[in-house]
């Protein structure tokens, strides 16, 4: 089937997916066909700004508006999630990896097709796509990162490459919606990032995933999260102070310390930066939350963890407390013949 006969492009695939900026007022009014610039002041030279800067403006607000929303005189059809875009290559060149594709995808006629596969790049969703698409063409789509999108539109940028500014935006506002409502949905998350024994990013992900080094650093915004922010946004440390306000910030700390992965549960405990209170209050608090990970709580992958907590002995800068790991292994029985 021809992909450009039957398939019905409303505002280029934003119609739907909440990709549509804001509306702004015009910079200039137009009166016939002489145009008079609103607001103007002329401080030099008769310009409030240099002529080239407006012209400039002029020009990425009609390649976004009349070619990456409409589509119009488009040369490249792009086939990504359920959605085809009607764009143009001298944009699309801008990303290195859509550079590629174009590169290398055979062409017939007067446009060519490329396809981009995402089935296993599950970050990247729809909207964030098409708002790391509309960077190409113009930085409006930095007004349309919300907390709720952001690391979609980040994963979309690192894919497409060549968009440092959106990737920079897009992950502090990541780092931003870190918060106690959002913190289960992060942890999943990070439980999918694997990791070296001492916490560090494995080498292959660091080749592999689509977040490049942005991984790493919202690994570290979430341990930062949990060992600093949250304890003292639940007023850990005055608990003492305030017995009832203690207990009810001491029951969400152990709730969320319940859904970390282990690896961080470990790190954070044995942090000195964790501060909770006295040794003997961290040891207890560990032991609390191994309880409740024992109640199946754990990520252990199916595998049944038994966690041993050694107070006493603690090396200068670290924790007194300790957790370790023992993966028990099923008993084999021996079938005699």
């Amino acid at each position: 089937m021809n992909a450009t006969s039957s398939t019905s492009i409303v505002a280029n695939g934003l119609s739907s997916n909440g990709a549509t900026p804001p509306t702004e007022q015009s910079e200039c009014s137009f009166n016939g066909s002489h145009r008079e610039p609103t607001n103007f002041t002329v401080p030099q030279n008769g310009f409030s700004h240099p002529p080239y800067q407006m012209h400039n403006e002029e020009i990425v607000h009609h390649l976004y508006h009349a070619g990456f929303q409409t589509g119009n005189y488009a040369d490249t059809i792009l086939h990504v999630h359920q959605n085809t875009y009607r764009l143009h290559a001298i944009v699309l060149s801008r990303s290195p990896l859509l550079a590629h594709l174009m590169s290398t995808s055979p062409q017939s006629g007067a446009q060519r097709v490329i396809y981009i596969q995402l089935e296993h790049e599950l970050e990247v969703t729809q909207e964030g796509f098409a708002i790391a698409l509309g960077y190409l063409y113009s930085s409006v789509s930095l007004s349309l990162i919300r907390p709720d999108n952001a690391r979609g539109v980040l994963a979309a940028g690192c894919l497409l490459g060549g968009m440092d500014e959106l990737c920079g935006y897009a992950y502090d506002a990541c780092r931003q919606s870190i918060n106690v409502e959002t913190i289960n949905e992060w942890l999943e998350f990070i439980d999918t990032i694997p990791s070296s024994p001492d916490g560090s990013l494995t080498p292959e992900l660091s080749l592999t995933s689509v977040f490049g080094h942005f991984a790493q650093r919202l690994r570290d915004d979430v341990f930062h999260f949990l060992v600093v922010t949250l304890p003292n946004a639940l007023e850990i440390n005055s608990s003492e102070s305030d017995p009832s306000q203690g207990h009810t910030g001491r029951d969400t700390l152990l709730r969320v310390f319940s859904l970390v992965p282990f690896d961080m549960f470990k790190s954070a405990v044995e942090s000195r930066a964790f501060e909770i209170g006295s040794d003997q209050t961290r040891f207890k608090f560990a032991k609390d939350v191994i309880e409740m990970r024992k109640k199946g709580i754990a990520r252990g992958h199916g595998a049944e963890e038994t966690v041993v907590l050694a107070f006493g002995g603690g090396h200068p800068g670290g924790s007194a407390v300790h957790v370790t790991r023992k993966i028990r292994k099923r008993p084999l029985w021996k079938v005699n013949s």
